[in-house]
Formats: C-alpha cells, structure tokens, sequence
C-alpha cells in the first residue's frame, strides 16, 4: 500500500452559510480523499484530509483559492503535513456544527433577567 499523507485545515473568510462544506466534501470525493469538516463557533470550517500528496495538494489548492461558488475565502492554514501508512477514516464526511453557546453573547433582555433572577 501506498503511504497515507494527511492534515487539519481552516478555512478564514465568507465560508458558512454559503455550502462550503458541501462543497468541500464533493470535491474531496471527486479526489478520492477521506476525513471531515466542519462549522466551527468562530465562523470557519475547519476539517482534515488524508489521502495521495497529489490529491492533498489539490485540495489544499482547493480549499486556499476556491472554495464554494459564493464563499470569499481570506486565508487558509494547514498544519504540517504527515506520513501514515494507513488511512483514518473510510471516506469523507461533514460532520455536526462547533457548539456555539459558549461564545455567544447574552442579548440585553437575558442580561436583565439574569440580573432579575440574581436579585431575587
């Protein structure tokens, strides 16, 4: 078998709410690559490919300058690159949306009723 070259991505930019993932995930498929992605509570997607360097490469491409039809990408970063020998994962998925309530912030009215609530 042949060696297994992986990373983990971020994408910066216009990439949710726009099918950035979806995309990501057909053009991962079409390169035969495996892994995932995701929605992260800071408004990117970050995920991790594995598969040939040329199809990483590829779809690091992808990921750094084109992305989905309406995304604006503003960077992307990849960490090192790695040799396996065997593959992580059996193919390529979105996966569930970063919880965002811990980086949510409380509108005025659950402002004062926590404060009502408190005080009570």
């Amino acid at each position: 078998m042949s060696t297994v070259h992986s990373c983990e991505f971020e994408v910066f930019g216009k990439v949710q709410g726009v099918y950035f993932r979806r995309h990501a995930e057909m053009k991962a498929k079409t390169l035969g690559l495996r892994g995932w992605c995701m929605n992260t509570a800071d408004g990117t997607v970050k995920g991790y490919i594995e598969g040939p360097r040329t199809e990483v490469n590829l779809m690091k491409e992808w990921l750094r300058n084109t992305g989905s039809p309406t995304s604006n990408i503003v960077r992307a970063e990849f960490t090192r690159d790695e040799e396996k020998r065997d593959y992580g994962f059996k193919n390529f998925q979105i996966r569930p949306d970063a919880p965002k309530e811990n980086n949510r912030k409380m509108t005025n009215r659950e402002n004062n009723m926590t404060k009502w609530e408190h005080d009570s």
